[in-house]
């Protein structure tokens, strides 16, 4: 009897099916899909020492050396693995590169211990084209709107109110602007790729009239748009979130202060996580400096260590606006103004934030 092989991609996304990835651990930091979990087959030096026996000896004989290598008690070992977790996840799938050799092997050896499980016919690489193919259609046939607006204005917390919008940002782990790291490290541009992809996928399912974005460039911090997809994204509407600079610098301070500040002591520790953050506010602001002019730059460096040397003595945060006002007026707000007047999106509102949400709900 055959052991189950399906390619019922759509479903897999839909339901959010756990899947065990059996690539060696490389392939699997390089990009995997947002369910999975890895679970090798073989570790990454033994893959490496079995594509060298394929490569001068052949496939009959990196099988073998494969077989060799993982046998006995590293065998039990990751059938052990491999049993816990559909245990746990008794709906779950796995997968290799191509849905052969190792997928295979690992179905096999499961099936032996009692336990039955599909594989991806494919494997990863036909999965992964299916969710690239996925995007592309998806927004190209779906008309988006665009909310757009001035640092601060409030746009994340905005498009977290709508069910029909899906956060870039979150999905790049970036707050798309020069200070926009986070301590946790960026997705690879693999997994930002898949993680949208999943995210377009259920939002095409609840048949909603448009998709809603926030306005980004083409890059996220280290991740960037696929060209296809930011391409479709053009063709959409853009709407523009109107908020009082007041309103965006308190928006911004509790952001890039406040919050930020908490993560940093917490994976730091109070001292060194406070120091940490002022550091990173510092190379943030050089970064900009050639846009800023050095007599700004200068000057706003001096009020962030003004703010935080107050802080460092009485645990006072509210200096910090200071400069959190300036950067949005005199840096953020020229440089956004200049794009939106480049920008070949049509523009078809402007209001504050109330407006915005009844004009979405609307369309």
């Amino acid at each position: 009897m055959s052991l189950p092989l399906v390619d019922d991609f759509r479903e897999i996304v839909l339901q959010n099916r756990p899947l065990i990835d059996v690539r060696a651990p490389i392939e699997f930091d390089q990009g995997a899909f947002p369910t999975s979990v890895n679970l090798p087959l073989m570790s990454d030096e033994e893959r490496h020492v079995v594509g060298i026996c394929y490569k001068e000896e052949g496939h009959d004989a990196a099988v073998k050396l494969g077989h060799s290598l993982v046998q006995g008690d590293i065998k039990e070992a990751r059938v052990s693995a491999w049993k816990e977790f559909v245990q746990t996840h008794p709906s779950a799938y796995l997968y290799c590169f191509r849905g052969g050799q190792r997928s295979g092997i690992a179905q096999t050896w499961l099936d032996e211990a009692g336990i039955t499980i599909p594989r991806l016919k494919g494997g990863y690489k036909a999965f992964r084209s299916y969710l690239s193919a996925a995007s592309e259609r998806i927004t190209a046939n779906n008309n988006t709107l665009i909310i757009g607006g001035r640092t601060g204005s409030g746009k994340t917390l905005l498009i977290h109110q709508l069910d029909n919008a899906v956060d870039l940002e979150g999905l790049a782990n970036h707050r798309g602007s020069s200070f926009g790291r986070f301590i946790t490290p960026q997705p690879t541009q693999i997994n930002f790729e898949d993680a949208l992809a999943y995210k377009l996928i259920q939002f095409e399912e609840k048949k909603f009239k448009n998709l809603v974005i926030e306005h980004e460039s083409h890059n996220i911090g280290r991740v960037h748009i696929p060209k296809p997809l930011y391409s479709n994204f053009e063709k959409g509407q853009l709407i523009i979130l109107e908020t009082p600079l007041e309103t965006r610098t308190e928006i911004t301070y509790d952001e890039y202060v406040v919050a930020a500040l908490k993560n940093y002591r917490q994976s730091f520790g109070n001292e060194t996580g406070e120091q940490q953050w002022f550091e990173d506010i510092s190379s943030g602001l050089s970064r900009i400096k050639r846009r800023l002019g050095s007599e700004r730059h200068i000057a706003l460096q001096k009020v962030l260590e003004d703010a935080f040397t107050l802080q460092q003595k009485t645990g006072e945060l509210e200096a910090h606006k200071a400069w959190v006002e300036v950067l949005l007026r005199d840096y953020y707000d020229p440089m956004y103004d200049y794009q939106i007047e480049k920008s070949p999106i049509p523009i078809v509102y402007r209001g504050e934030a109330d407006g915005v949400l009844a004009f979405i709900r609307n369309q």
